[in-house]
């Protein structure tokens, strides 16, 4: 199995729904791999973003495998829990906007309506059962790679130019887009 790239949009793959894993085998490890080794390779390309998680399809595997950074705030620890067959339990709270970008869609970010609280139901590396209770930040971060193995990309649930887009300048602050200019220039449509 050869080392991976992250994909874009309009790859194909990020549309499709992922397959189920029902044993963890040597293959599936490797997958693990090669998806922290992407994960960090992208980070360490950018000053001022962190990769909070990936999941499979985002580097051309249709397994229902996501990683979740285990310290969202601080890039020195490189630390990820994997979550195998990911599935959202329940999603409670209030819904809220907030930015969200993907290293899927490059350079971009939007403004994404998500639930401030996720109960999720997955599976560890050693095929044990685990459930967890997010809030905040990592209930939005399991959600968003929740949606990448069922074939969702963040963008899917912007619906107005007020939400979208938005790229880092120089800075690290995030500047609007001209949305007419990038949704004429990168074929993306909504309804």
């Amino acid at each position: 199995m050869k080392h991976r790239k992250i994909i874009s949009l309009p790859n194909p793959l990020l549309r499709q729904k992922s397959e189920k894993v029902h044993v963890i085998t040597p293959e599936i490890l490797q997958i693990i791999d090669n998806m922290t080794v992407v994960a960090l390779e992208w980070e360490n390309s950018r000053p001022h973003e962190i990769s909070a998680a990936i999941a499979a399809p985002q580097i051309g595997y249709l397994n229902k495998i996501i990683m979740v950074r285990s310290d969202l705030e601080d890039k020195n620890i490189q630390d990820f829990t994997t979550l195998i067959n990911p599935e959202i339990i329940k999603l409670e709270g209030k819904v809220t906007k907030d930015y969200e970008g993907c290293l899927s869609v490059p350079n971009v970010y939007g403004k994404v309506p998500r639930h401030d609280k996720a109960r999720i139901k997955a599976m560890d590396i050693n095929g044990n059962e685990i459930r967890l209770k997010a809030e905040g930040f990592l209930a939005r971060v399991l959600q968003h790679e929740i949606d990448h193995i069922n074939g969702i990309v963040f963008i899917d649930h912007i619906r107005n130019k007020e939400d979208a887009f938005y790229e880092l300048d120089k800075e690290g602050e995030l500047q609007p887009l001209d949305y007419e200019r990038y949704v004429k220039n990168n074929s993306i449509l909504w309804d």
